[in-house]
């Protein structure tokens, strides 16, 4: 059972993956259409075609590389020089070759479309609204996940129901599981709290959640407290003195630490409380701040990963995954011992993690992500803007077709950093789960 939950958790995910591409890809197509820009292609993965239909003058289809997606949207770029006359290859080297080739696939999108329907044609805001669609359909997809996870299943809360009452208190660090003869009885159970109290008020101040309860009893050993419960619909006032014993609590710097505190021996009931709607975008744009800094120094931690795998040594549970590592922790997640509801949060946490990672991501300003594409009509904007102040002429618009070789070298590096990544997530995986 536990190996088809895993892998039903990492089919979960690839589907979450697939659907977070599409939408992508979507937020892309659009405004483009909507722009007037002719689209020849929506495809989800790379490589050969599995799938595909033709509706209006565009292809959808699936790809057998599901690791991505693309539009094909006319004139990316504007026309070569002598474009009708350009049927060869460049010399002067590979990249001059790599050039001409970008030229002519670029030229080809131009062929039979009439009107001022290509990309290049467009106002700078309506070129960057069509890249920006793609990593806001992410942002946007991530705070729905979100706030389904915060404000429709809720977050585990310890409740002011009582869950149960110890009948004594153990001695602290015995291994006893059961009370015997002369074990005195706890505070709790000699105030006469019930399992399925509704604690109102402890020493007169009302508590809204068990850690407000548990706070002042902590704070007040050997002192008498007034503890209001509801029981069967009717308030009842109880009167118990918290004994002083050594408990673990969070220090001040959040990790545990072992204090003498008081101690009335009751726990609480634990249920998924639905948090204020704005919890989601909350957590999403808190997310991102974190994923920015991870982003901003991707090469170090990527250098880092690679070390720890050649070393042995244990993995940094902040460094980046690839979609295998993101697989293999989904599947964990299923697969581990523990309620229906919390696996399906746990798993939706990740998938609007993952998608604000793609948001980040896409938005760093280098060719060929969406960021770079932003940046060059940005530049376009300004030497447009420039030109009029100055009372020149138009320039022509950005030959972005000149920065392929830039953006080869960018994703030969995206290539390698992957590829350390999945080497990594298969010999040297986070261990987040035990």
């Amino acid at each position: 059972m536990t190996v088809i939950a895993f892998v039903i958790g990492v089919a979960l995910l690839v589907v979450g993956l697939a659907v977070s591409i599409a939408l992508h890809e979507i937020g892309h197509l659009l405004p483009a259409k909507a722009f007037g820009v002719r689209v020849g292609q929506y495809m989800i993965g790379f490589g050969p075609t599995l799938w595909s239909r033709r509706i209006g003058e565009t292809e959808y289809g699936f790809k057998a590389l599901p690791l991505g997606g693309y539009i094909s949207m006319a004139g990316m770029y504007p026309p070569s020089p002598g474009a009708k006359e350009s049927t060869g290859r460049a010399g002067g080297g590979f990249f001059a070759t790599m050039v001409q080739d970008a030229r002519v696939a670029n030229d080809e999108t131009l062929v039979g479309v009439g009107g001022r329907r290509f990309f290049y044609e467009l106002p700078v805001y309506k070129r960057i609204i069509i890249m920006l669609g793609g990593p806001v359909m992410n942002l946007l997809l991530a705070i729905v996940l979100f706030g389904i996870v915060f404000s429709g299943i809720g977050l585990q809360t310890a409740t002011t129901t009582v869950a149960s009452v110890s009948e004594c208190v153990l001695p602290s660090g015995s291994t006893q599981t059961s009370c015997s003869a002369g074990d005195p009885a706890s505070p709790a159970a000699a105030a006469g709290i019930l399992p399925g109290d509704v604690l109102v008020s402890v020493g007169g101040t009302a508590v809204d959640t068990f850690a407000d309860a548990s706070a002042i009893i902590q704070a007040s050993p050997s002192e008498r407290l007034d503890v209001v419960v509801e029981r069967g619909g009717q308030q009842q006032t109880l009167q118990v003195t918290p004994m002083l014993a050594e408990r673990q609590v969070q220090g001040a710097d959040g990790k545990p630490t072992i204090a003498e505190v008081g101690f009335v021996g009751m726990t609480a009931t634990v249920a998924y409380v639905p948090q204020p709607i704005w919890s989601g975008p909350q957590a999403a744009f808190a997310q991102t701040g974190q994923v920015i800094g991870i982003i901003g120094q991707l090469p170090v931690r990527v250098y880092q990963t690679a070390v720890d795998m050649v070393t042995g040594q244990s993995r940094d549970p902040n460094s980046p995954l690839s979609v295998v590592g993101a697989g293999r922790l989904a599947g964990e997640v299923a697969a581990t011992d523990a309620p229906i509801l919390n696996r399906v949060a746990s798993l939706l946490r990740l998938l609007a993690a993952l998608n604000i990672a793609l948001f980040v991501f896409n938005l760093v300003p280098l060719l060929p992500l969406d960021g770079g594409h932003v940046v060059v009509a940005l530049w376009d904007g300004i030497r447009r803007t420039w030109a009029k102040l100055v009372g020149r002429p138009a320039p022509k618009p950005v030959d972005a077709v000149k920065l392929v070789p830039v953006t080869f070298v960018v994703v030969i590096g995206l290539v390698v950093m992957g590829g350390v990544l999945i080497l990594a997530d298969v010999f040297n995986p986070i261990q987040l789960l035990g």
